[in-house]
């Protein structure tokens, strides 16, 4: 997560490259001279940030520190993606001025507010509400030739005139392109034993007797007619590279309960998936049982409900008929 360390870390980091004067500063004067950094200063003032905000005319994200994280608003406070926040900052940095445009060319930078506007105001705000940047981004064009660089037109919300600037800077103003999408990677070798009980159905119970690359067996019910190796090879990877679709708090959830799944793991470690089903959509929640590794992941998960795949519904919580040869 971008935190305060982080955040100091790319100040320092692109200190060096500042040395013109004062361009574009939310506090003082207007833009007035072109080939030069746009943000100055501003590498150096992104500790104090606490809050960044983007917005269209159709929607938009409010992304919140809390501590070394930052958080989605519109996605109940569930975390953003480090990577895409470091990346827009970083833009931010390193936006440098081409060319003044006269007010009556908008290039996309007319108020991106208004119905049918095509630009967004980004604004990075401190902790008192201050702005550290507000800026209105317009049309962007990307570049593919080496050493060509991408270019994007900008212009402060209280200034007419514009700026065509050098830099590769987006501002997606839908939260769920900011989602960190993460939930839990975990070496299929760790899985020891998955119960799964669903309504009105006979427990089922897979091990992985013997070694730790053995395959999965079913060891309840007994005696089952020709496992498929395939679905019970998918029923022991469900938790390595798991990733959301979409999160919402837990109260939210699809209220049509699948059944759960408990899944214990090497090194003192048991999950317990909770499966709903919602206009066709599969939804879990995630517990850990455990040490030091389920605390972490409780705090990453405690109070939200997850959208995955659905076919993911057939690993996590299968019926015995999903874990058998067809035909």
């Amino acid at each position: 997560m971008i935190g305060r360390r982080g955040l100091a870390g790319l100040g320092a980091a692109a200190a060096a490259t500042l040395g013109a004067g004062l361009l574009l500063s939310p506090r003082e004067e207007a833009v007035t001279a072109s080939g030069a950094l746009a943000f100055p200063n501003l590498a150096e003032r992104l500790g104090q940030a606490a809050r960044v905000e983007i917005r269209r005319h159709d929607g938009g994200v409010t992304l919140s520190r809390d501590g070394e994280a930052w958080r989605i608003a519109e996605r109940a406070g569930w975390p953003a993606r480090p990577a895409k926040l470091r990346e827009t900052l970083t833009a931010l940095t390193e936006l440098r001025l081409l060319e003044p445009r006269d007010a009556s060319a908008s290039f996309g930078t007319d108020d991106p507010m208004g119905p049918g506007a095509t630009g967004a105001l980004l604004r990075v705000l401190d902790a008192s509400g201050a702005p550290l940047v507000s800026l209105i981004l317009g049309t962007r064009r990307s570049r593919t030739q080496p050493g060509v660089a991408d270019t994007i037109h900008i212009r402060r919300p209280e200034e007419a005139r514009g700026w065509l600037a050098e830099g590769r800077l987006t501002a997606e103003a839908d939260p769920a392109l900011w989602l960190l999408r993460d939930l839990v990677d975990l070496p299929t070798q760790r899985l020891r034993r998955v119960e799964v009980s669903r309504a009105g159905e006979e427990t089922l119970v897979l091990e992985r007797p013997g070694e730790v690359d053995a395959p999965l067996v079913i060891v309840a019910p007994p005696d089952p007619p020709r496992p498929d190796g395939v679905a019970l090879d998918e029923a022991g990877r469900v938790f390595e590279g798991l990733s959301l679709i979409e999160v919402r708090r837990e109260a939210d959830a699809p209220a049509d309960a699948l059944g759960e799944a408990r899944f214990t793991f090497t090194d003192n470690l048991a999950i317990q998936a909770r499966g709903r089903r919602g206009e066709g959509e599969f939804w879990v929640t995630l517990r850990a049982e455990g040490d030091a590794e389920a605390a972490r992941l409780n705090a990453l998960w405690n109070g939200y409900a997850f959208q995955i795949g659905q076919w993911k519904e057939r690993a996590m919580l299968p019926r015995l008929e999903d874990l058998l040869e067809q035909g």
